[in-house]
């Protein structure tokens, strides 16, 4: 059940202007999902929804660039190299850091170069490390909350 709601929050979120924990709360209620705030609130941390400002200056609920690349058209896992490669995520200023297992920093930093990250200036890549090098330090925190979201799976519409 988990699953499903959060595969219904994602389709809210991509194809309709939320605001409010609120409003998702009606939307999902409409779609035949009884749910709490609460409930909600939490599948909102847990899926690394971001608030973002549309058109006319509102904040709405946004779904980040690699929670939709790691979601195919059929719901399978597409970021499975990430997943299965990072052992850790963290950064520094506006400097993101990814330990990955041995030999794999390369494999992975071209997934995420091929990811066209949104802010990333640039990324290096050793035998088990790579650098990415953000516009600003709040871009990197939102790129280390994503990925931990898909090396954690707790991305919702993967398990």
């Amino acid at each position: 059940m988990k699953n499903k709601r959060q595969e219904k929050i994602i389709q809210l979120c991509l194809n309709e202007d939320i605001q409010t924990q609120e409003e998702l709360c009606s939307k999902l209620a409409a779609a035949g999902f009884e749910v709490t705030q609460a409930t909600v609130s939490r599948d909102i941390k847990e899926l690394a929804l971001i608030k973002v400002k549309d058109a006319s200056d509102k904040t709405k609920y946004s779904v980040p660039q690699l929670k939709r690349e790691a979601i195919g058209e059929d719901g399978a896992q597409r970021l499975t190299i990430i997943s299965d490669s990072v052992n850790d995520v963290d950064c520094a200023q506006n400097t993101v850091v990814v330990k990955c297992t041995a030999g794999m920093a390369q494999a992975v930093c071209t997934k995420l170069d091929s990811l066209n990250i949104h802010n990333a200036v640039g990324t290096i890549a050793g035998d088990d490390t790579i650098f990415v090098l953000m516009r600003t330090e709040r871009d990197a925190q939102r790129l280390v909350k994503e990925l931990e979201t898909i090396i954690k799976g707790t991305s919702g519409a993967v398990k």
